[in-house]
């Protein structure tokens, strides 16, 4: 069985945290899709991750020399986009040889069992350079910045050779053509501009009365779309979220609540967040000069204009101000006056991360928060976190 093969090795996953210390980066939501579904979808086959010899191998980690035994394997680095021009040259590969970027470093290489030296070598053949920029996330307001692109890419993707759920006639709709419902979408008395970009809205999701949504935009299956919300361009709300209020060139990984009203813009919500009544963020300094945003190698520039990375687990309390350029990390309750630190510590309980967060008291809480949604924590995720609050 040909397969695709992911590796993080040499894509520096820690400057995308916190995003990647729950999950592999090619788990990341990238427009409709994770990095994963794009290659699954563009390639049609079936993909596994590259054991690291870390704590997120888990069920679907493989060491090469076994993964490829059976079939050809395609080895993909975990923060690359599949592309017109980088699935062209995929094709054109033989065993052993590889696609590189316009630097010269590899990226995807195909091979077979014959090209395996050991567990950790590949011998290698020819190179295929292509000639245009390769689409690869390096930090996560690379992200904000693909999204929109990528949602665009995506509805293509998943719209091909499929009908849409007819629009409901009390919707107002610019161009019919690029909206698309899936089956048990419900979406009434709204208002859709896709002038711009496409409106991609889920199995199952709801879109309530006076809402106005600006594509392109992506709601993802099962999510609520709460009534009279305002939704800009290059936002994608991930599965079983639940949003309302003012939101702009967002992206919501999944099964998370921004529910009441308050402004979220040019952020990154991870999974199983809540933002309380009244939470809203700074996206653009009062100078209006570059944004400086916390890494694990010091800060890095991150543009003009960029918001809130939350890590997944994390919540907020009512009212509670974010300020520009804020990392929060995994499991934190976000609570304090005025505005917040500019990074928040794993685990934290209160903004200045005077407190710890406990871990029992966490997964207590991080229970209850998927019982509302029908789901509990599993043993991969406990894992997860039990590394993360020891580890970091």
């Amino acid at each position: 069985m040909d397969k695709i093969i992911f590796t993080e090795e040499f894509c520096q996953p820690e400057n995308l945290h916190p995003f990647t210390l729950t999950r592999q980066l090619q788990d990341l939501r990238v427009g409709i899709l994770t990095i994963r579904e794009k290659w699954e979808a563009a390639l049609n086959l079936p993909s596994f991750d590259k054991k690291e010899d870390d704590y997120k191998d888990l069920g679907r980690s493989v060491h090469i020399d076994e993964a490829v035994k059976e079939g050809t394997c395609y080895l993909i680095h975990g923060n690359l986009l599949p592309s017109k021009s980088l699935l062209k040259a995929i094709r054109k590969l033989n065993d052993g040889d590889f696609v590189a970027g316009k630097d010269g470093n590899a990226l995807v290489y195909k091979f077979s069992s014959q090209k395996v030296i050991d567990r950790h070598k590949i011998r290698v053949g020819n190179a295929i350079t292509l000639k245009e920029e390769a689409d690869m996330i390096r930090y996560p307001w690379d992200i904000l910045k693909l999204n929109g692109q990528a949602i665009r890419d995506d509805f293509k993707t998943l719209t091909r050779g499929k009908k849409s759920r007819r629009i409901p006639g009390t919707d107002r709709v610019s161009d019919t053509a690029k909206v698309f419902l899936e089956k048990g979408a419900w979406v009434e008395n709204c208002i859709i501009n896709s002038d711009e970009g496409p409106v991609y809205i889920g199995k199952n999701a709801m879109v309530m009365e006076g809402t106005m949504i600006r594509g392109p935009v992506a709601i993802g299956e099962g999510s609520c779309v709460k009534m009279g919300t305002r939704i800009y361009a290059a936002t994608t709300i991930g599965p079983s979220c639940l949003v309302g209020g003012e939101i702009k060139n967002s992206i919501f990984l999944g099964y998370s609540n921004k529910a009441h009203d308050g402004y979220l813009g040019d952020s990154i919500i991870g999974e199983w967040c809540n933002l309380g009544a009244g939470t809203t963020n700074s996206n653009l300094k009062n100078t209006a000069g570059e944004v400086r945003v916390w890494t694990q190698h010091g800060e890095r520039t991150a543009g003009i204009k960029c918001g809130v990375m939350m890590g997944d687990y994390s919540r907020t309390v009512i009212n509670t101000s974010i300020n520009t350029g804020t990392v929060i990390g995994v499991c934190c309750h976000v609570q304090g006056t005025g505005l917040t630190p500019r990074y928040i510590p794993n685990f934290s309980w209160g903004s200045e991360g005077v407190n710890r967060y406990e871990l029992d008291k966490a997964i207590r809480d991080i229970t209850a928060w998927k019982k509302l949604k029908g789901l509990e924590m599993n043993d991969e995720e406990l894992s997860i976190l039990r590394y993360i609050f020891d580890r970091y």
